[in-house]
């Protein structure tokens, strides 16, 4: 063989050619190739040699009759093998595009820092000036999270939602429909390595300050709005909370009162929530109309329209996602 066929063997240009054809025509090269090997010839001199021979030929030609049939169904298929090659191709040429396109719109936007930037100059005014007036929140930060920037929020809170379906989805453990656990897994009278042994000082302490911080995370939710805080601060204290809890008094205590059917249904009613009171909003700010919405009175804490139970929502997908990811990772089941 040449050196320009080995080099063309071993080049990226080969490489991109087989992985657009699929590989197909390598592997019908190959089952050509076997066909036309030179058939086997009986020795005359060994006894017991024909009957040997009369097997091996019928093993082959049983062997040919499979590979002319694959070779048949891959000429019939054609068609579906040209697809995948414009399935590949469009999909580079898409990938390409888009690629393309956020590269132009980054080259399009003013200079990083820039005090013509509109963002330096308007948005931030805006927040700052008129954010009292339009959200109702003291606290800056809220007013632009989840009034201003609300459908950025309700993204991030989809997110955490589908994060913790996927946890759930790769690490529980499976339970039959009697409640037992599935083969492979580990019995629950054999599983003490995920559950605490009696420890008089560390369910004293949980009992004490688990009561303390659902109460202070209770506090930071509502009152994120009128001073730091909010839903993703308190969410945060009180998925610790449950945490502590769990780790003290363990799985069957914490069941009493949240599983992963709690979960399911606090997450589920805390975004459909969130979408239809935004939407709302949505709607009534894009049309020009009265939301009808009342702000009350800044300081308040029945005030900023809206922002308290969007960070109560908030908070409730927070706390329960942070507790689901920890059951999963320490024993598999919520």
């Amino acid at each position: 063989m040449s050196r320009k066929a080995e080099n063309w063997d071993t080049s990226w240009q080969k490489r991109a050619a087989d992985w657009l054809r699929d590989g197909t025509d390598a592997l019908d090269r190959a089952m050509i190739s076997e066909m036309t090997e030179a058939p086997a010839v009986a020795p005359e001199d060994v006894p017991g040699a024909a009957d040997v021979f009369e097997k091996k030929v019928q093993e082959d030609h049983e062997k040919e009759n499979a590979i002319y049939q694959t070779l048949h169904e891959r000429t019939m298929t054609r068609g579906l093998h040209h697809a995948r090659i414009l399935y590949r191709v469009l999909s580079i040429l898409v990938c390409v595009g888009i690629i393309l396109s956020l590269l132009h719109a980054v080259m399009e936007m003013p200079v990083f820092g820039s005090p013509d930037s509109p963002v330096v100059n308007d948005v931030s005014r805006r927040y700052i000036e008129d954010g009292l007036k339009e959200t109702g929140a003291v606290n800056i930060v809220a007013g632009m999270i989840l009034d201003y920037r609300a459908f950025d929020t309700l993204g991030e809170s989809t997110v955490l939602f589908i994060a913790s379906c996927a946890v759930m989805i790769l690490l529980r453990r499976d339970r039959n429909r009697s409640g037992e656990l599935e083969k492979g897994s580990l019995p629950e009278d054999r599983d003490i390595i995920y559950e605490p042994h009696f420890d008089p000082i560390l369910q004293k302490s949980a009992a004490f300050l688990t009561p303390v911080i659902l109460l202070f995370g209770v506090y930071v939710v509502l009152n994120g709005h009128i001073s730091p805080g909010g839903g993703f601060s308190g969410g945060a204290i009180l998925g610790a909370a449950l945490m502590l809890f769990r780790n003290a008094y363990g799985v069957k205590n914490t069941r009493r009162f949240f599983t992963s059917r709690t979960f399911t249904t606090v997450v589920f009613l805390a975004l459909l929530f969130y979408a239809g009171a935004k939407s709302y909003v949505f709607y009534t700010g894009g049309n020009g109309l009265e939301s009808g919405i009342p702000l009350g009175t800044p300081g308040a804490i029945l005030s900023s329209g809206l922002i308290l139970p969007l960070d109560v929502c908030v908070g409730a997908i927070v706390s329960c996602t942070m507790y689901t990811f920890f059951a999963l990772f320490r024993r598999g089941e919520v």
